[in-house]
């Protein structure tokens, strides 16, 4: 599941909106939106993206929604309102309002070690706050990095092997990205709530903000109204065209690691969790605000991510995010309630980048 750092993120946006020539705040909702479809449009082109759904919510409302281009490029079957994108390790950020309802609820404590809530840890792993895995600040070893069932080992091998391996920092040292935190976290989920990941968040996340389509899966499963997913990068044949021609991409994530990747969701039924998310239907404004504060490190510095959310920008302008798999995003100004989603089925195609450019249209729009 890759994932582009924040800071660079945050130095992108920075010079993208320093270039000479973008557009900036439209004075109209009408301008705003002509020009978001048209960038939207010569974004496709450039990052040859096959399908796309962009969703911009504005003060609690969707002001934008629309579907580009193809779900499946074989078949030439069209991206609509109602197909399904993997939104990869966006998935974090339900992960991380999931925790937040948990400590209102009095079922878990941030700032609890670990081993209060899962038994028969590492040593090594007992003194981790629950806030350093949603953080990624735990210094883990990354379970990713062991054999799982595609590669010819078992979902179970793969907890058996990291359990292994040597911790890779100091707790709360640095911040590290790492599948382990989310798949712990999962566990303290089920243990707490006496119900699968997947049933609490259709129960307290999806339920409530009336996400009727929006499941889990991975390539490996059938998922109904699911996007092909693409890519361009050569597959290291001797084909006179690898380096060139649009493939199948496979992504795989195991059943324990779903709570760091496994959504598959549309725009619209994110711009419904946004807007229940910020209206207070899904959390408290000081739980929400807490979710949304960096996590700090032993040095006192602020660690890229806070809990489950990675932190763009603190000030001036607050900017948190959902970005997974190099091909799904959303970014939440919160201090301008204001959210862009982006969705696409192309690998690279990085909406992350230019998600900032569409935001600047509608951040001066007037509250309708």
């Amino acid at each position: 599941m890759p994932f582009a750092k924040p800071r660079l993120l945050a130095i992108a946006t920075v010079f993208l909106l320093s270039l000479p020539g973008l557009n900036h705040a439209a004075g109209s909702l009408e301008e705003a939106n002509v020009q978001a479809r048209g960038m939207v449009l010569q974004k496709m082109k450039e990052r040859r993206i096959p399908g796309l759904q962009v969703a911009v919510v504005k003060d609690d409302r969707v002001v934008l929604s629309e579907s580009y281009g193809l779900a499946n490029v074989e078949n030439q079957v069209p991206a609509t309102a109602k197909t399904l994108f993997p939104i990869n390790s966006a998935t974090k950020a339900f992960t991380g309002v999931a925790v937040m309802q948990m400590a209102e609820a009095g079922l878990v404590d941030l700032d609890a070690p670990i081993s209060r809530y899962l038994d028969d840890l590492p040593e090594a792993w007992r003194r981790i706050r629950v806030r350093q895995l949603l953080a990624h600040t735990s210094g883990l070893p990354d379970i990713v990095e062991q054999p799982g069932p595609v590669a010819g080992g078992t979902e179970a091998g793969m907890w058996k092997a990291v359990r292994q391996q040597p911790m890779d920092a100091p707790i709360g040292e640095k911040f590290a990205y790492n599948q382990t935190n989310y798949g712990l976290l999962a566990q303290i989920i089920v243990k707490q709530t006496k119900m699968p990941y997947e049933r609490y968040l259709a129960e307290r996340q999806f339920a409530v903000a009336d996400m009727r389509l929006t499941s889990f899966g991975d390539s490996y499963d059938i998922v109904p109204s699911a996007a092909t997913i693409y890519s361009h990068f050569p597959r290291r044949t001797l084909a006179p065209d690898d380096a060139h021609r649009l493939s199948h991409w496979f992504y795989d994530i195991p059943y324990s690691l779903r709570a760091g990747g496994g959504i598959q969701t549309t725009a619209d039924e994110l711009a419904r969790w946004l807007t229940a998310l910020t209206n207070g239907r899904l959390l408290s404004a000081a739980s929400m605000r807490s979710m949304w504060t960096a996590e700090k490190l032993n040095s006192g510095t602020d660690a890229d991510w806070a809990a489950g959310w990675p932190v763009l920008a603190s000030a001036p302008r607050r900017q948190v995010a959902g970005i997974g798999g190099n091909r799904a995003a959303f970014i939440v100004y919160p201090d301008e309630g204001l959210a862009v989603i982006v969705l696409t089925n192309m690998v690279g195609g990085n909406p992350e980048l230019f998600i900032p450019q569409i935001a600047e249209l509608y951040r001066s729009l007037p509250k309708p």
